[in-house]
């Protein structure tokens, strides 16, 4: 079977109305949160991706019973610390940074070693800001420049921990709060706002949670080992997905799109935000709330008028995945766009700074990478005729479709490698361009 994709065509104009597959950061928390329950979950519209089927693999070797059903998917919790396994049993999280993190602040509180490993893009990227507060609770991290594959082992003797987070990463936040649910006494945590789901599914959860927020920071306390019982959820669409869509609606000719019960969550709306301050038609409608997480059906219209942005850094932590396919439609607008403090985009499935400017190139866009900071001479005539080959991008995901929206919105002759990368977030990716009247090979 081919590893690559042939785009030789732009798509048509299309008016529809489409579904996204199911938040991936939700079904992994999820996931993780049910196999902590006492009692049975289920979890419906759970996204079937490999990196949710990973985490999943990885719940079963904790000594979990997960029944995927035809509608949703069972998970049998033992409560707190209920996992029962082998020493040294390997976890593979393939993929996934945030299932890696996460599920370390899950075995805080075992005594069994444990050894965390993933692919090789996972086993390039420092884990040291999630290592640090983890040791300070009392674990013991054993690893090779902080990067995987690490060797772990938790305590029966936890301690609660006081812990300033500066980056804005969603996953450490998760991963303190995640050990802290396992530890007596109460766990402080002071940090930039980031997505807060797991904040959220504390709380739908009831479990012992408080956040006041102070100037620019969160400040996050958490009263640990209460018990909780297995829940039902139903998991609304992805706005990471969804963005794909957003984007080459925009820049496709007289088009419009709606893509029905989206994640809008104000954390990761950031696209949103960016897109509109350049002269986007995007509307949500049919707004409401659904155990704490917003949920809208997001109606996009064609562009012929993009303008440029000068982006706030305080945006960034509400679009850090998105930002490629931003760079994307600032390509397209007119004037230069500028965005700064960008060095989270650097530390993802591969270095996504890099990429998007050696992208931006091939199809004649100016633009400076000037260390962590990004500037774009967008064309707005922007159209391509040429042969394009896309790469050795490290498999990530988001980058192959950020290639495949580029071929369909501007035209040319595409030949884009490793089109399985998209099994790890959005495998009906391909299927969800067909609908919409897209062609390849």
């Amino acid at each position: 079977m081919k590893k690559f994709l042939l785009i030789n065509k732009k798509i048509n104009s299309f008016n529809k109305s489409i579904g996204i597959s199911g938040d991936k950061s939700l079904s992994i928390r999820c996931a993780i949160m049910a196999s902590q329950a006492i009692g049975t979950s289920k979890i419906f519209n759970l996204l079937n991706s490999e990196d949710v089927n990973n985490a999943l693999i990885a719940i079963r070797k904790l000594g979990i019973k997960v029944t995927q059903k035809k509608n949703y998917c069972e998970i049998h919790g033992n409560g707190l610390n209920g996992f029962s396994f082998r020493e040294n049993t390997k976890i593979n999280a393939q993929n996934s940074g945030t299932f890696a993190r996460l599920i370390l602040g899950v075995v805080a509180k075992t005594n069994k070693k444990i050894v965390l490993k993933g692919d090789k893009s996972l086993s390039n990227r420092d884990f040291t800001r999630v290592i640090e507060p983890l040791n300070k609770f009392g674990m013991k991290i054993n690893s090779k420049n902080n990067k995987l594959p690490l060797k772990v082992l938790g305590t029966k003797y936890l301690r609660p921990i006081d812990y300033v987070e500066l980056k804005g990463s969603a996953q450490v936040k998760s991963c303190i709060l995640l050990a802290a649910l396992n530890t007596p006494g109460i766990t402080k945590i002071k940090c930039k706002p980031s997505r807060n789901h797991t904040e959220l599914l504390f709380k739908f959860l009831k479990l012992n949670l408080n956040i006041k927020k102070k100037n620019k920071y969160d400040l996050i306390t958490l009263k640990g080992e209460k018990q909780y019982r297995g829940f039902n959820y139903r998991i609304p669409g992805d706005i990471s997905s969804a963005s794909f869509f957003i984007v080459l609606t925009l820049l496709s000719k007289n088009s419009k799109l709606i893509l029905k019960n989206i994640n809008v969550n104000k954390t990761r709306t950031g696209i949103i935000d960016v897109l509109k301050k350049m002269n986007a038609k995007i509307l949500l409608r049919n707004r409401r709330e659904y155990k704490g997480e917003q949920i809208s059906d997001i109606h996009v219209y064609s562009s012929n008028n993009l303008k440029c942005i000068k982006c706030p850094k305080e945006f960034n932590s509400r679009l850090i995945d998105e930002l490629p396919l931003i760079f994307l439609a600032c390509a397209k607008a007119k004037g230069t766009s500028y965005f700064q403090n960008l060095d989270e985009l650097r530390h993802k499935e591969s270095d996504r700074l890099k990429l998007s400017s050696k992208f931006l190139k091939m199809i004649g866009i100016k633009n400076i990478v000037n260390k962590n900071s990004f500037m774009i001479k967008g064309n707005p005539n922007l159209s391509l005729s040429k042969n394009f080959i896309v790469k050795n991008f490290m498999k990530d995901h988001r980058i192959f479709m950020l290639s495949c929206i580029a071929a369909m919105a501007l035209g040319g002759k595409w030949k884009i490698y490793d089109k399985d990368s998209i099994n790890t977030s959005f495998p009906k990716f391909l299927k969800t361009i067909e609908e919409l009247g897209g062609i390849f090979k």
